[in-house]
């Protein structure tokens, strides 16, 4: 089977996947979820993926394959130690992640500032540990089902343009959502700020709530007044100080 419609075929599941995990994760496990108990898009694309679940898995898939020489006869040893190294990967592609959206886009996407041992809060020890385990499990539960899943994805590839139609789709995403980006870019660039886009998007719902609009789960970046206006008005709020973040 193609390497390449491998990979895509595990950025779709671990897109699709990472955006139901974080879905629930934030209905009730984050303060705010469960305060509030409302279903919040985790994404900053319209539709039900991420792409840093999915680069994830693809990393996990391509690291489970690799043997630790001089661990041969030490399979738990290995196994801790492979653990520990797609951690570290997996912690590496948020960080990187979060810089380049903060240092490109001005836009900070999640904020781990009130999490012990944090860099730059972007990452933090304790979601390191988190993709640890996510690692674990990937690797002695689901890493089989994903090989019996692309056995029988090389016997049907017609289930490729499934594939292609959700490219489509993602691609079309991809152009709206940063279009958007680009638009608050401009804004927080202007005011010498770095926008917190949760906080932000948390008070666009807030507003439709109390106008007794329709609340929009998938574009929940959509507002009917200028972006510029809310800025304005919720300024500090909204903010991380360019020399603070």
């Amino acid at each position: 089977m193609n390497h390449a419609l491998i990979l895509l075929f595990l950025f779709f599941v671990g897109s699709l996947t990472g955006w139901c995990i974080e879905l629930f994760f934030r209905r009730f496990f984050s303060p705010t979820g469960k305060a509030e108990k409302k279903w919040v898009n985790p994404g900053f694309l319209v539709g039900p993926y991420l792409p840093l679940y999915g680069s994830g898995l693809c990393i996990l898939y391509l690291l489970a394959g690799i043997r630790i020489n001089g661990l041969e006869e030490h399979p738990a040893l290995e196994k801790i130690i492979l653990f520990i190294i797609m951690a570290f990967a997996m912690t590496c592609i948020e960080y990187i992640t979060g810089l380049i959206f903060i240092k490109g886009m001005k836009v900070k996407l999640w904020d781990y500032s009130n999490e012990w041992g944090n860099i730059q809060g972007i990452i933090c020890p304790r979601f390191s540990f988190f993709w640890a385990v996510l690692g674990a499990v990937y690797y002695l539960i689901i890493h089989p089902h994903v090989l019996n899943a692309l056995d029988w994805l090389s016997k049907n590839l017609a289930f490729s343009f499934f594939i292609g139609f959700f490219y489509g789709i993602f691609l079309i995403d991809m152009v709206y959502s940063f279009n958007i980006m680009v638009k608050l870019r401009k804004l927080a660039a202007e005011y010498q700020i770095v926008l917190k886009i949760e906080t932000f998007r948390e008070k666009l719902r807030k507003e439709r709530e109390e106008r007794k609009e329709k609340y929009r789960f998938f574009f929940s970046l959509h507002s009917h007044r200028s972006f510029r206006e809310i800025l304005e008005e919720y300024m500090d709020e909204f903010k991380l100080h360019m020399n603070k973040k």
